[in-house]
């Protein structure tokens, strides 16, 4: 290669380099400054293992003051949302996913588990509530099911309270009068500590048993499902359980011992009948 081309070459790769810083840095520079100014703040926080606290008070859809204590009975899990009824697109969006996963469950809302949603608008009123409220049961579709799943309002101060204690970020935009947020599904303990935060709005119903049936500690479910709880793991990047290797090879050395240990005793009471029947002609 003669200087003529190295230089050409050279002189390529340079630009090439310069190029790539041009068109880079600000992509870069876009990247850093993140999120809008006035959408700072949306998100979720996860804050496993957290006491939601019970004292906070709210007004039910039938215009009656509860606290939070009110839905969490020390024996069933809850699901726990933050929505609004007047948002305009994503909460219907979150809520008919979460109703839709429920009926093709095998538990009863109201039974095995309980659903609670919480305004994160302090204008909303009960009677608006209920009217949200009736519209989702009614696409639920079973008997029963209303007095699994409560709708509450309340001050700000306790919407706020709540948010920050279990981590879900929401802004409020004037211009537009809505409110910005993430679709998460919040699964609490019996005792009202967050077990697990379950993300977008297609909400597989295995994912979704499965993550109440640990929340609950064993104390819901099947012991199939126990069984399934135990081969299965959360893979928070899909969003849902995919198998667990380790606890599988494990079930399955298990499995092979009992096979082979009733395999073994077949065999010994074959043979110690076999000897008892022969003794009779040794005798004689």
């Amino acid at each position: 290669m003669n200087r003529t081309t190295r230089c050409m070459s050279l002189l390529t790769w340079l630009l090439g380099v310069w190029g790539c810083l041009v068109f880079a840095l600000p992509a870069a520079a876009q990247l850093n400054q993140g999120l809008p100014k006035e959408l700072e703040g949306v998100g979720v926080t996860e804050h496993p293992g957290v006491q939601i606290p019970l004292e906070l008070e709210f007004t039910n859809s039938d215009g009656r003051p509860v606290t939070l204590a009110e839905f969490f009975d020390g024996t069933r899990p809850v699901i726990l949302t933050m929505n609004y009824s007047n948002c305009p697109q994503l909460c219907s969006i979150q809520l008919n996913a979460l109703v839709d996963a429920m009926r093709k469950m095998p538990w009863n809302l109201g039974e095995q588990y309980r659903v609670l949603t919480v305004t994160i608008d302090p204008l909303e009123t009960p009677e608006r509530a209920q009217l949200t409220r009736q519209k989702y049961l009614k696409d639920y579709g079973r008997a029963g099911g209303g007095s699994g799943w409560s709708f509450v309002v309340g001050r700000d101060e306790n919407i706020k309270k709540l948010a920050e204690t279990v981590g879900f970020g929401y802004v409020y935009l004037p211009d537009t009068e809505e409110y910005v947020h993430a679709a998460v599904l919040m699964i609490c303990m019996p005792d009202g500590r967050v077990s697990r935060y379950v993300y977008k709005v297609d909400y597989d119903p295995q994912t979704l048993r499965l993550s109440l049936v640990e929340a609950a500690e064993g104390e819901v479910g099947s012991p199939m499902d126990q069984i399934l709880l135990y081969c299965f793991h959360y893979d928070a990047g899909r969003g849902r359980y995919g198998l667990a290797a380790f606890n599988l090879m494990r079930l399955g050395g298990l499995a092979t011992l009992v096979v082979l240990g009733s395999a073994l005793t077949v065999w010994w009471v074959r043979d110690k009948r076999r000897a008892k029947d022969s003794e009779p002609e040794e005798e004689a």
